[in-house]
């Protein structure tokens, strides 16, 4: 018969380290669970400190059953909020004279919500919102409805959710809002797809999804610089966002169908894509430059 051995979390005692230590042992405890970000931060520690740790669990007879690594804890403090919504502003007035337009995505909307979208709209350009949305029609319609407000220059939709949620999305869109349809995203690969149970090759995938986006009457799609070039020439009239690009020598990150941006103009997109290199880069202004300056 298996003995049942119960840990505690540490910071459910609201006390200091050594304490709340002290008082997972006495409610029986046989382990605890030591937030590792602002408990004891295990990079951080010295030897002297490590060995004094052993010291106490041993003292009080309970290990480490588990370290927590909370994340994202900014989107739960408005302090922290406020400050990655003002950085945003500043980065975005920053290379504003760079860029056509902000790519704002689900996590900042979630975040941020509505006032954020309007604070990062003053800075005067337009606003694509990519929340790819994927639902059921009625569901998907009320949304698009729902941000009529922000008046968006384009929002996304999964081309995957089928051709009557497409149809509904556009219609229900705002006269100056262009619906592009997302046809596979730049993180996937054909492996990827046959996991989800997608026959054939990731170019036959975007294809596919691109036909059903036209017939749905939406404005264009998003695909990958590998694609662009083909649905181009079938849809000669269609709106082409390329996300997933990087200058050459830069690094691809989580990105697998990447091109450069010169080479996704050159094969017909209409909006480029181009977040990480900027936002993440030592000089934002200069990167901006940089690949303007390619274009």
């Amino acid at each position: 018969m298996q003995t049942l051995r119960i840990a505690i979390a540490l910071h459910c005692f609201r006390q200091k380290f050594m304490r709340s230590l002290q008082s997972a042992a006495e409610t029986g405890a046989t382990g605890v669970q030591i937030d590792a970000r602002n408990e004891v931060k295990p990079a951080e520690i010295s030897e002297t400190g490590r060995k004094q740790l052993l010291h106490r669990l041993d003292e009080f007879r309970v290990s480490v059953a588990s370290l927590s690594f909370p994340t994202r804890s900014a989107l739960y403090d408005p302090k922290r909020l406020d400050a990655r919504l003002d950085a945003a502003k500043a980065l975005a007035k920053q290379v504003k004279g760079h860029v056509g337009g902000f790519k704002l995505g689900l996590e900042f909307f979630c975040a941020h919500g509505h006032h954020g979208v309007h604070e990062i709209a003053q800075v005067g350009l337009p606003i694509f919102l990519d929340l790819k949305f994927h639902d059921i029609p009625n569901t998907v319609a009320g949304a698009m409805q729902a941000i009529h407000v922000l008046e968006p220059a384009i929002v996304t939709v999964h081309a995957g959710g089928g051709r009557a949620m497409m149809e509904d999305a556009k219609a229900a869109a705002g006269e100056n809002t262009k619906v592009v349809g997302v046809t596979m995203l730049t993180s996937l690969d054909e492996r990827d797809l046959a996991r989800t149970g997608v026959s054939g090759s990731a170019h036959d995938q975007v294809l596919r999804l691109a036909d059903l986006a036209q017939d749905a009457g939406l404005d264009g799609i998003v695909c990958s610089g590998h694609e662009v070039g083909e649905v181009h020439r079938r849809w000669k009239h269609g709106f082409f966002v390329v996300p997933g690009l990087r200058p050459a020598g830069s690094a691809v990150g989580d990105q697998k169908r990447v091109v450069t941006p010169r080479a996704a103009r050159d094969d017909g997109a209409s909006v480029l894509v181009i977040g990480r290199p900027i936002a993440k880069a030592d000089d934002p202004l200069a990167a901006a430059k940089a690949i303007e300056g390619t274009l």
